[in-house]
Formats: C-alpha cells, structure tokens, sequence
C-alpha cells in the first residue's frame, strides 16, 4: 500500500535498481560483486536479496538500513534492487531473475503487483531459493514460503476505531485516500478502516475515493479533486504518510486543515512528527526495519543448513497519537518518535 532516511555507510552504496546489474554487498562492506573474499577452507557468505518497491519511498529506505544491518552483523552477502516505481511489476521479475542466477539463498520482496508477480516467485522456489514476502502478502499468501509483516488490517482497523471514537457521534463525510489497484497492503488497510469505523463498503458516508499511489504529490491532487466533489468532507482515511501530508497540503489551501481529521498508516519520523504537529490525527506505526532484520536472518539461517522459514510473522503495529481517543489503546508522539520504524 500505500506509505527519514538515514544511510548504513559504505553498504547502503551497494543498491542499485532492479533494471540494472546487481552488486553484491559483502557482511565485510567491501561491496564485493562476486563471492566475498574468504580465506582457504572457510564458507562463502550466504547471498540474500532484497527487492524493494522503489528506493525513494522512505519506508523502503529504512528497511534497506534493517537488511544491511542484519547482513553485516551475520557476515552474510546483500544484494538488492527496487522497481523505478510503485507497481514496477517488471523490474521486480528482473530482479528476482538475476537474484537466481546470481546463487541467492534467499529473496525478501515487498511485491508491487501481489498477484503479478507470482509466476516469477514460484521460478525461484523451484530453484531452491526461499522466497520471503515483506510488508504484505503476495496473492495466495503460500505462494512465498513465508511472510514478515504489520497486520495491515488491524493496522487499519485501529485508525478507523480511532476514527469513530473522535468523530463522537458527528455525521462523517469520509474521503478515502487509497494506494491502487491489485496492491493486498492496499485493499487491507482499507479493509481494516472500515471495519474499524463500522461500516461496509459503499457506505453513504464515503462520499469520495481516490487512488494515490503512497505518493504525496498524487495524494494532494486526490484531496483536490475530492474536495470538488464534496467539499464538506470533514474525515480523511490515507493509506499512508506521504498522501496525509498530500491531503493536508490541499485542505490548507481551502482553510479546511482545522475542521478535518486525517489518519494515516506508517509510523515514520516524518509521519509522526506530523502527528505531533496536528497535520494528521493519527497513525499506525509499523516496523520494516524489524521486518528486514528477520527476514535476513532467516535466509542466512536456511542458507547454513537451517529449515525454511514458514507462516506469517507479525512484526507488529502500535497506534499513535497525542489526542487519545476513548476506548482505542494508543502511544504518544514521544514513543513513536523513538521507535520510528525501528
């Protein structure tokens, strides 16, 4: 779906996109492009891959810090790539191939089409390589041996509680600020705000829906248009931070900005530091660089002989906010800031 950016020294030089060669990062920082060096009689460095949906989404960002770090630590060998966009299908089946033939032990993916991309996952597992989805399912979910996630349903079922609690009984005018079509992170998150806030889809209270893509340029323009379509919306559900931030740049500009809530998943710094601004309500923060570090950590431990990892892994999601709302368990700003997609 939808959704600070700090650099992990010389590994971080090693990713590069999914449409060009891939370098492999040595556990050593070398950046070594083959197998790392290794003295006579000592194991290769087990190979793992990252694919990302793009490098520039600070989400993906800080869950590259959380597999660079995991890959030094276990002395393992990171390759990774990212599509030129999000829903870069193609990229990402390019990665994986060159992954492959590249000797990986293990792929970890946010998959930007979690149907699309299937075929190509199921190449690699008859390879022999574990493929491990990251952030959200594929579709079917046992089409990776395994997953490391938020639960983005109860990410987005605990906005929409929040939502419903702060709303006290006011008639909402909702807009939906969705991420796009055939993305699972997507359809779950919004999924779980309904479900949160108490009502199907279709509802009348949704009185606008838009796709934005997680992009903040894209998220304003939804708010926009859905500001000309019922300009009295006074709730805004986002799939992530980047179009909250959107949103809130368009209502701003109507002088609606006091009169609307916006909430939001993620949990980065910049998101939360919105949160303690006022610029959104509030936010699930979740955890990719958790995310990462596991996921890594299980293929070098499948790559020494280990069993495959298997089932989901929820890495967990805590609701945040400096307004609490009655009856929805929620962590301050302060929290969140210490624990930013940690």
């Amino acid at each position: 779906m939808s959704r600070s950016t700090r650099t992990a020294g010389a590994l971080a030089a090693c990713s590069i996109a999914a449409t060009i060669a891939l370098t492999g990062c040595g556990g050593d920082g070398t950046g070594a492009t083959g197998g790392a060096a290794t003295s006579a009689g000592a194991a290769a460095p087990v190979k793992v891959g990252l694919i990302t949906k793009t490098e520039t989404n600070p989400f993906f960002v800080k869950m590259k810090e959380g597999a660079e770090a995991a890959a030094k630590a276990e002395g393992a060998e990171l390759m990774t790539a990212a599509g030129k966009f999000d829903g870069d299908n193609a990229s990402q089946i390019t990665a994986i191939e060159n992954m492959v033939a590249a000797g990986v032990k293990g792929i970890l993916i946010t998959a930007s089409d979690s149907k699309a991309i299937v075929p190509a996952i199921q190449k690699a597992r008859a390879a022999g390589v574990m493929v491990i989805a990251l952030d959200s399912p594929v579709e079917p979910q046992n089409a990776t041996d395994a997953l490391f996630a938020t639960d983005n349903l109860k990410a987005g079922q605990l906005i929409g509680e929040y939502a419903k609690s702060l709303m006290a009984g006011e008639p909402a005018k909702i807009a939906t600020l969705d991420l796009a079509p055939g993305i699972a992170v997507g359809r779950l998150r919004h999924d779980g705000f309904l479900k949160g806030f108490g009502i199907a889809e279709g509802d009348p209270s949704i009185v606008c829906s838009q796709d934005t893509g997680g992009d903040q340029a894209k998220g304003q323009t939804a708010m926009e248009n859905c500001l000309q379509k019922a300009p009295d919306v006074n709730l805004v559900y986002t799939i992530n931070e980047p179009a909250a931030l959107g949103a809130y740049t368009a209502l701003k500009a109507k002088g609606r900005e006091k009169n609307v809530v916006i909430v939001s998943v993620d949990g980065g710094c910049t998101g939360t530091k919105a949160v303690q601004s006022g610029q959104i309500a509030a936010t699930s923060q979740q955890y990719p660089l958790k995310m990462a570090d596991q996921g890594v950590k299980a293929v070098v431990a499948f790559g020494k002989g280990g069993a495959k990892a298997s089932g989901y892994t929820d890495t967990g999601v805590t609701l945040i906010s400096d307004k609490p709302a009655a009856g929805v368990e929620s962590k301050d700003t302060a929290f969140g800031l210490q624990n930013c997609w940690g």
